[in-house]
Formats: structure tokens, C-alpha cells, sequence
């Protein structure tokens, strides 16, 4: 049994990265999700070989890598795409979330005692707050790295949920943990909702400041040493949560809004900062799930009183809990069909945000603490292997899925030009005055600068000729007119670059 002190945690650490990332190379290719398999690794090293049992530091490497997936989230929303089920998603990350953990708490206070455990409704109801979330980096990781788009808007509206739904969880899981800590926090039903509301709209506005704030000085500051713009980025990201905190609101709703705010409006140096919190987002994520992989006790969770509660709990939040709260706080969506409304409640991913909430019971000594959680985690790996392998049959299934066209090229612009970037293909309406680039009418300071044929790229000419399938890589100053030459060719598949 190695202790991770000292020199070895280099060791350690190297090694455990690098099975990390070979795992997750294997869970793509097997369709599994890699969060599962970076939480196995940690597991099976903590089994026999690694002794790390640290409660504070396993939240504290989680509460800094759950800030960072949030804010990477935010950043690849558009607005766009969300503006049109924010109502929904609003609803189901505070409805949703509450009616979970009312309806879960209800079942395990009552199958408990079948099992031959007495547990008060209390603590029931904290077992399923912690719960009553969806996991933003199992949902983002995992719908991202899918290359399947969903229809019905269902993509932004699962990643809107995830990415907004932690902090009702958070709160509901503080007042629990308060009122059964010695009393503390005993706050009546009034006091409660003032309380959510404060941290709400303390979170919710610093975050939109803090974001805005962040993109001024990135856009104002011009750093010689263009590799410290990252550097600074995340600068402002720990500040958001950490001043959200000190100020009473919520700092998990304030890191995800930063994001956002960042991510939509014009940034210095945005692709490269995107690309670095790409990277760095997945080393977070691989780190945190290690550190609960590495934390909990393997041979806890085969104790059988954790074996069939925690059973009884995946299969009743799967196939009850989250299905019946999705269909109540969507019943009001006319937008949604039977099968859409379905696939939401089938991606209702557990993931590393229950078993960090669920570490503030251990913190505070409350009785039966190591149970409850035992039963979160093994309730999490219930919920990777059997919904996180199936998103993209289930889409499938369901008939909401459909092939996303990846990108054949690969620039940006500078942030200061006005031009766009569009890749489009070519279909048979682009030919019909004519097979080559001459005869296609765009509209003026349009240009088409290259071509990708069957792998190739050249640089065409006004003779070149043309073929449906090829794709074009098209740059404008007049975006407006361009979109209604694209919809008049009849192409609908427009790539914004840049």
C-alpha cells in the first residue's frame, strides 16, 4: 500500500494520468462514457495499492475542478441556442431538482427498513438532495463528445439543465446537513426560500458582472506574452466562485454564467483560450473522478446493505424519480414530443456533483454519513454504465438523432474583422445556372477561398468546376445576404466558423 506523500505523489500521479487517458481512449471505442472508466482507475488503484482517504482534500480537488468544467460549459453555449428553452430548463433546474429529491426521499424512507435499516426522513431527504442533480461534466463530456446531434433543441437544453440545476441541489443539501448537524440551520420553510432566492440572485448577478468584467480586461489589457491570457482567464474564474461565496450567493451558478457571458460576446485571443480550457477542462475531470475513485472504500460498497439499497435507488431514480419529475415540469412545454420528453428523462446523468455533496455529510459527522455516501456513489456508477452507454441508442431509438457534419476546415478569424466565415456543400440547387464557381451568384465582397474535395484542398479559380459533395469555404462581409443565397440554394447545413 503505497501513501501518497512526499516523492511519490509525482509517481503516482504520472501513472495515474497516463492509465487514465488509455482508458478513456478504450471507453470511446467500446462507447462507454471515460468519466466511468477515469473513476474505475482510481478505484482499482485505491483498492490495494494507493491509501488516500482525505475528505477535505477530495472537496476541495472537486469543488476546483467543478468550477472549471461549469465555466468551460457556459463558454461553448451560445445564448442562441438556449434562448429559445431557457423557460424549461429554468424549470427543470429548480423544479425539477426539488420534486427528485422530494419523490426519491420518499422511497428510500420507505424500502430502507425492508433492508433492515431505520433511517428518519431527514436524512432521506439528504440522500436524495444530493442526488437530485444532473452532473455537468457527465453530460457536457458526454453529449460532446458524441458526434450526434439531437433535435428538438434537446443538446442545450440537457447541457442548460445540467450546467444551472447544481446550485438547488447545493442549497438543498446545506440546509439538510445544517439541520442534522446538532440542530444547526434549523431555518423554517420561509427562511429557507429567502435564503435560495438570496444566493440565487447574488450568484446569478455576480457572475453576469464578473463575466463581463473578465471579457473588458482580456479585450483592454494587450499582454505581450499572449500565453498568459489563459492564466488570467482562470484567474477570473476562481475569483467568481470565491467572491460569489464570501458574499453569501451561490458560486456554482455565478462560475457557469461567467462562462457564458464570456463565451458570447468578443474575446481577444478566444480560440486559443478555448482550446487551452478544452484541455485543461478534461485534466480536471480526469483529476477529480480519480480523487473519488481513490477515496472511496471498495469494499464498502459491497456490503450488502449498500449493495441493495444503492440498487433499489439506481433503478427507481432511472426508471421513476427522474421520469416522472421530467413529464410534471415539462407537462406545461407543448413544444416537446412524447419521445423528446423521454429522452430527457433517460439522460438524467449522475456523476461526480452527488458524491462532492454527498462528502459535506462526512464532513459534518452526521450519523449514518458513510452510508449514505456509499449508496451515492454506487448509485453515480449505476447511473454511467447503464444511461451514460446508452444516449446516443436511446436518440437513436427514440428517432431525435441525426449525423452532425463536422467541420473540413479549420481557421479563425481575428477578432477585430468584421468578415464571416461560412463552410457550406455543395448540393445540386448551388448547380443549377452552372457547374463552376463563376456561375454561382453571391452576393458582392463574398468570396469563395477553398475547396475540399474527397480529402484535398486547392484554391479554385473562376473556371474551376464544381461537384455536389464538395465543401466550400466561403468568407463575407454581407452575412445577411449570404444566409438568403444560402436558403434560396436550398442549403440549410451552414458551419459558422471562426
Amino acid at each position: 500500500m503505497i501513501n501518497i506523500t512526499g516523492e511519490n505523489i509525482v509517481l503516482v500521479g504520472a501513472l495515474l494520468l497516463f492509465v487514465a487517458v488509455v482508458a478513456g481512449k478504450v471507453a470511446y471505442r467500446f462507447g462507454a462514457p471515460a468519466l466511468l472508466l477515469f473513476l474505475g482507475v482510481g478505484m482499482l488503484f485505491g483498492w490495494d495499492f494507493i491509501s488516500y482517504r482525505s475528505v477535505e482534500m477530495t472537496q476541495f480537488v472537486g469543488m476546483l475542478a467543478l468550477c472549471v468544467v461549469l465555466f468551460t460549459g457556459g463558454m461553448d453555449t451560445k445564448f442562441s441556442e438556449i434562448r429559445p428553452i431557457i423557460a424549461p430548463g429554468v424549470v427543470l433546474a429548480t423544479l425539477g431538482v426539488l420534486l427528485t429529491a422530494l419523490v426519491m426521499a420518499s422511497f428510500v424512507w420507505l424500502v430502507a427498513p425492508w433492508i433492515g435499516i431505520e433511517i428518519p426522513f431527514a436524512l432521506a431527504l439528504l440522500l436524495a438532495a444530493t442526488m437530485s442533480s444532473t452532473d455537468s461534466a457527465s453530460v457536457f463530456s458526454i453529449l460532446r463528445s458524441k458526434k450526434q446531434g439531437l433535435r428538438q433543441n434537446l443538446r442545450p437544453l440537457l447541457e442548460l439543465e445540467s450546467g444551472s440545476n447544481d446550485p438547488m441541489a447545493y442549497m438543498l443539501t446545506v440546509l439538510l446537513v445544517g439541520v442534522l448537524s446538532q440542530g444547526r440551520g434549523e431555518a423554517g420553510l420561509g427562511m429557507s426560500v429567502v435564503f435560495f432566492l438570496v444566493q440565487m440572485v447574488l450568484g446569478a448577478g455576480a457572475g453576469y458582472l464578473i463575466g463581463r468584467l473578465a471579457v473588458w480586461t482580456i479585450n483592454r489589457i494587450n499582454l505581450a506574452n499572449h500565453s498568459l491570457y489563459p492564466v488570467l482567464l482562470l484567474a477570473f474564474i476562481l475569483f467568481s466562485f470565491a467572491f460569489t461565496e464570501l458574499i453569501r450567493g451561490n458560486g456554482y451558478l455565478a462560475v457557469y454564467l461567467s462562462g457564458l457571458v464570456v463565451g458570447n460576446y468578443k474575446l481577444r485571443q478566444k480560440r486559443a483560450l478555448t482550446v487551452f480550457f478544452d484541455g485543461f477542462t478534461w485534466l480536471m475531470q480526469i483529476v477529480m473522478f480519480l480523487t473519488l475513485g481513490l477515496f472511496v472504500n471498495s469494499n464498502e460498497l459491497l456490503r450488502p446493505e449498500v449493495l441493495m439499497l444503492g440498487g433499489a435507488v439506481g433503478a427507481f431514480l432511472i426508471l421513476v424519480a427522474r421520469p416522472l419529475t421530467v413529464m410534471l415540469c415539462l407537462a406545461p412545454f407543448r413544444r416537446f414530443t412524447t419521445k423528446a420528453r423521454l429522452y430527457v428523462s433517460w439522460v438524467g446523468l449522475r456523476g461526480a456533483v452527488p458524491i462532492l455533496f454527498a462528502c459535506s455529510a462526512l464532513l459534518a459527522g452526521i450519523e449514518h454519513a458513510d452510508l449514505l455516501f456509499n449508496v451515492v456513489f454506487l448509485t453515480t456508477i449505476i447511473s454511467l454504465v447503464v444511461q451514460g452507454t446508452t444516449v446516443s441508442g436511446m436518440a437513436n431509438l427514440l428517432g431525435l438523432a441525426y449525423e452532425e457534419r463536422e467541420a473540413a476546415f479549420d481557421v479563425s478569424m481575428h477578432e477585430q474583422m468584421k468578415s464571416a466565415l461560412t463552410e457550406v456543400e455543395v448540393n445540386a440547387g448551388m448547380l443549377v445556372g452552372g457547374h463552376t464557381l463563376r456561375d454561382i451568384v453571391l452576393p458582392e465582397n463574398t468570396l469563395v477561398m477553398m475547396i475540399c474535395r474527397d480529402g484535398e484542398y486547392f484554391v479554385p479559380q473562376g473556371k474551376t468546376e464544381l461537384r455536389e459533395g464538395d465543401k466550400l469555404l466561403v468568407i463575407t462581409d454581407r452575412s445577411d445576404e449570404l444566409a438568403t443565397t444560402y436558403r434560396d440554394m436550398g442549403i440549410d447545413d451552414v458551419v459558422k466558423l471562426g
